[in-house]
């Protein structure tokens, strides 16, 4: 029955994709930023849809497992707090600047506003590196899912194929009109399922004053903060949520608002959203300990999966099995477009093709690169196979040292191009080098200490920005009149 409703799930994905492809204007800014076009509700599923990865219910459920409930405290709240005030004042300048210029991609504006072509190539190549890890969260997820909920009957290698399979389809198809329906859809499945199957497993288990007493009897550790987060490391967690100020996906989403009003509703909500998908993730992980009490580290990704089977009847597995597929395809699709979104408009039309590319011929080669990209990462994701709450906090760390990136392109007219490649270069390297040094910390905190590396990355990434900007000189003042003035400000 699991697999029939897993089947049925994919159908549905491809059924509204295809269908989107019938509004598809078949122009290059209906195929990436769905001209511009999305309302409040189109726009709140889809930011929601594209921050719920399997890093928010596989990572967060496998690391509540070993870590406790305090988990909830270290991403679930903060980004419910720190996300929403990013869409307010990052997001809705963003869009009004892309729907004033025809901006498409991340690289567009950073290059117009500081009149560079090279900085814009480096920010390229650092954005387009910083995604790879995301792909491979979204792609290891998928796997890891359809594997335990077969019982293995379809292997890892071969569920993530199927998910590769399915985004290519609609994702190439429809563009993003075509993620923007079928993330809608993902994102409402994930919301109205989450917490039904929560509640049926604490049913089973007794209600979740009995189950969270049992926890506490055999691992007391888990429902207490202790030695397991220390203060420091919650403080510099709040550093994480950042990060969506400098994903190019979620760039990508505010430029297809229909209006800044459409940002109002994503604002106000967005908390709700987090809380319905994050408490049942973490409450599941610890409440696994019941009936799973010593998983290796590496079969934690799966803990989730593993107490739904347990407990859940037949039909509400399938359910949320694909609640899960949801979760996971919800973001890894509007990566995919934002990679070959970037690489068409910033690489093919930009250098040598600007006058002389047809419409249709951008649409290709946008089409083209989603089938490249979504090629090498499953096939990176066959030989990588790290924790994905790890992969993501990493992957988190680097986008949000880049946030002060975004800032001071909008709220600091004395920045200058140096200072932003300087902090881009800083942070490249210094994370680099921590993901090298410390990938194997047990709690990603620097030498034990208990503070991330995102706040060191942060702090070198504004030291550098401010400074350099300082000592250089900063964009003309046509350049900063576009920028910096409201006249003509869309509405």
């Amino acid at each position: 029955m699991t697999v029939g409703i897993i089947c049925a799930y994919f159908i549905a994905v491809l059924v509204i994709g295809g269908f989107s492809h019938r509004l598809f204007q078949r122009t290059s800014e209906d195929y990436f930023v769905a001209s511009r076009s999305l309302g409040p509700a189109l726009l709140l599923l889809n930011l929601f849809g594209a921050n719920m990865t399997a890093f928010a219910v596989l990572g967060a459920s496998g690391e509540a497992y070993t870590s406790g409930i305090g988990v909830f405290a270290l991403m679930g709240s903060s980004s419910a707090l720190v996300i929403p005030l990013v869409f307010y004042f990052v997001g809705t300048r963003v869009w009004e600047l892309g729907k004033r210029r025809g901006y498409l991609s991340p690289v567009q504006f950073f290059r117009e506003r500081y009149e560079s072509d090279g900085l814009g190539l480096l920010l390229f190549v650092v954005l387009n590196a910083l995604l790879v890890p995301y792909l491979l969260i979204g792609l290891a997820g998928g796997g890891i899912a359809l594997a335990q909920l077969t019982g293995g009957a379809v292997p890892k290698w071969a569920g993530s194929l199927i998910i590769v399979a399915v985004v290519l389809a609609y994702v190439a198809y429809g563009g993003m009109r075509g993620a923007i329906w079928v993330n809608g859809f993902q994102a409402l499945l994930l919301l109205l399922l989450g917490g039904v199957a929560c509640w049926v497993i604490v049913h089973q288990l007794g209600g979740l004053e009995s189950a969270m007493s049992r926890v506490g009897a055999t691992h007391p550790e888990l429902l207490v903060r202790g030695t397991k987060i220390r203060p420091l490391q919650l403080l510099t967690y709040t550093f994480i949520p950042l990060s969506v100020g400098m994903f190019p996906h979620i760039f990508l989403q505010w430029l297809t608002a229909r209006s800044a009003r459409a940002f109002r509703l994503p604002v106000v909500i967005y908390p709700l959203c987090i809380a319905i998908v994050w408490v049942p993730s973490v409450v599941l992980g610890v409440l696994a300990r019941l009936d799973f009490p010593h998983l290796p580290p590496g079969a934690a990704n799966s803990v989730v999966v593993r107490i739904v089977e347990h407990h859940a009847p037949g039909v509400l597995v399938g359910l949320l099995a694909a609640a899960l597929l949801s979760a996971i395809m919800n973001s890894f699709d509007h990566q995919v477009l934002a990679v070959s979104t970037m690489f068409t408009q910033d690489i093919v039309v930009h250098y040598g093709f600007r006058d002389r590319m047809s419409e249709r011929a951008r649409v290709w080669v946008g089409r083209g690169f989603v089938v490249g990209i979504l090629l090498a990462a499953y096939l990176l994701s066959l030989i990588f196979d790290p924790s994905l709450f790890k992969l993501g906090v990493w992957c988190f760390t680097g986008f949000a040292a880049l946030f002060p990136l975004v800032v001071a392109a909008l709220f600091w007219p004395r920045s200058t191009k140096q200072g932003i490649a300087t902090a881009t270069l800083c942070v490249s390297a210094l994370w680099s080098w921590l993901v090298v040094s410390q990938w194997r910390s047990p709690d990603y905190t620097l030498g034990g200490t208990g503070i991330l590396p995102v706040a060191l990355v942060l702090a070198v990434s504004v030291v550098a920005l401010v400074v350099v900007s300082l000592l250089t000189r900063p964009p003309g003042a046509a350049t900063l009149a576009i920028f910096f003035s409201h006249d003509g400000e869309a509405e």
